[in-house]
């Protein structure tokens, strides 16, 4: 296959990351060195339906070939002292940081999200850098005390190994970024998968590691890519020298990934959908909770995991609530993602076209009233792109909002909670007592549980999805050591075994 033609803007934008322009295929794995002879992966723009690259994915033996040098990259840097990898994360987080803009461009192009969220979420993996410098010089064990004279005891932590990471399309940058940087702080080789829908972000990302990497004397398979479909993120999912592996995608998937992690005793962190649910109450500031809940169900076309699904009403303010937040439906500005005034983009693929498609059918069958929304853009400059309209149901995953009417605040939690998912939530209220119950034991039971703040969005200081347990601790294992600085061995517990 020949050279290809791409468009002006799409040529700019993967020339600045150092991504070859025109070439037939790329090479889609990365360990030290780039190849792939795989299955083609086709990057296609969802706003125009541009096919942006082809890429070469791993084959059987490059995959195992990979996987073997990430093991021969953590024998190496769990060497390096901790500190020294804070200061290669330090020098990664710049290198991000200088091409901050034209890799938020990027992901607006190949993901779709708006120019202003591609952006935001490079800054959020520059971000979480910063947080990992940090806790390079801060990741500290225990000394117990123990029950005999002169001994004492030691939890110290060690680096885990190689972590696979397979991440979902929604968020092609930040979800790596999350993983890598405090995996890296901790000593950790990575072994990235990334979304077959979006391996320019990946590659992108991955030059500019490697490029750090390599100036500082490291093997590239610290940051190990490996492109490729389900036979890939199957065969990283069973190998025993992965002894963590972080998924972020679909339940479905997630189940599958976790029982099979479990099943060779390995390590898994699972960020998975939501089902997320807005509660407004009468006494909430309406002009920050109608454009919160709009954010929150439009934002990055209603694909984020904390998108707004479901939005609660007290019948007290429903119809006003309503009648706002209709406005806003009708004047958002949709088209191309990467232009300033862009603030609906498309969805990802085709495939998701199909499935807004019929959930929409499904709800008009249930008897469910469409109140906004329910089709495709019919507009000509939207022709060529996954464009629909957002769409409000009164009586569901993407462009949809599901709205119900409550009385009192009991009922509403009830419903929030009346769903698997417990990903993230939110309450609207000016009343203390409301607040009090809101985050209590009869509360919210997401992980997530906000007042006054949409569901969608969070802050990398705070633990996403609310499991607080200092997360470099995950990326880990801790090693309990018994020193013994006496002349007697005695037993613990007051055994007496002497001859």
């Amino acid at each position: 296959m020949g050279a290809r033609s791409l468009s002006t803007r799409a040529s700019a934008i993967l020339s600045s990351l150092d991504i070859p322009v025109g070439a037939a295929e790329l090479p889609g794995v990365y360990d030290g060195q780039w190849s792939g002879s795989g299955d083609v992966l086709e990057s296609v723009c969802p706003a125009t339906g541009e096919v942006l690259a082809r890429v070469r994915s791993a084959a059987p033996h490059e995959l195992h070939e990979a996987l073997g040098k990430s093991k021969e990259a953590y024998l190496h840097l769990r060497t390096v002292p901790a500190p020294k990898r804070g200061e290669l994360l330090r020098q990664i987080r710049e290198a991000l940081s200088a091409k901050r803009d034209v890799l938020g461009a990027l992901v607006s192009l190949e993901m779709g999200k708006i120019k202003t969220e591609g952006i935001g979420e490079v800054q959020e993996f520059v971000d979480i850098c910063d947080y990992a410098v940090g806790l390079s010089r801060m990741m500290n064990g225990r000394v117990v005390a123990s029950e005999r004279p002169g001994h004492t005891i030691l939890e110290v932590p060690n680096p885990i190994g190689v972590v696979g990471v397979l991440t979902a399309f929604n968020f092609p940058v930040a979800v790596y970024g999350w993983n890598f940087s405090l995996s890296v702080a901790a000593g950790n080789a990575n072994v990235w998968k990334p979304s077959p829908s979006t391996p320019l972000c990946s590659i992108a990302i991955t030059k500019i590691i490697a490029r750090v990497l390599e100036k500082n004397g490291l093997p590239g398979a610290v940051s190990t890519l490996i492109t490729g479909g389900k036979d890939v993120g199957e065969a990283i999912v069973a190998s025993q020298d992965i002894p963590l592996v972080s998924f972020t995608g679909s339940e479905a998937v997630g189940r599958v990934v976790g029982k099979a992690v479990q099943s060779r005793f390995g390590k898994s962190i699972l960020e998975l959908g939501g089902n997320n649910a807005s509660i407004i109450m009468p006494d909430a500031d309406m002009p920050l909770a109608v454009p919160a809940v709009f954010f929150g169900a439009i934002g990055t076309a209603g694909q984020r995991c904390t998108s707004t699904r479901r939005l609660y009403l007290h019948r007290a303010i429903a119809p006003k609530f309503l009648d706002a937040l209709q406005k806003l439906y009708t004047t958002i500005n949709v088209g191309d993602p990467l232009a300033d005034d862009t603030l609906l983009g498309p969805l990802h693929t085709r495939a998701a076209v199909g499935i807004y498609s019929d959930a929409v059918e499904r709800l008009r069958q249930s008897g469910a009233e469409i109140l906004i929304g329910g089709r495709k853009y019919d507009h000509a400059a939207l022709s060529q792109g996954n464009f629909v309209q957002p769409t409000i149901a009164y009586r569901n995953v993407r462009t949809y909002l599901n709205v119900g009417l409550f009385d009192e605040l009991e009922q509403a939690i009830e419903w929030n909670n009346a769903v698997p998912q417990g990903l993230s939530s939110s309450l609207w209220t000016r009343d203390i007592r409301n607040v009090g119950k809101w985050i209590g034991p009869e509360g919210s039971d997401a992980g997530i549980v906000n007042v006054n703040v949409g569901t969608s969005g969070a802050e990398i200081g705070a633990a996403f999805g609310g499991n607080k347990v200092y997360a470099w601790k995950q990326y880990v294992r801790w090693s309990a050591c018994t020193v013994n600085f006496s002349d007697a061995a005695p037993l613990a517990q007051g055994v007496n075994f002497s001859t």
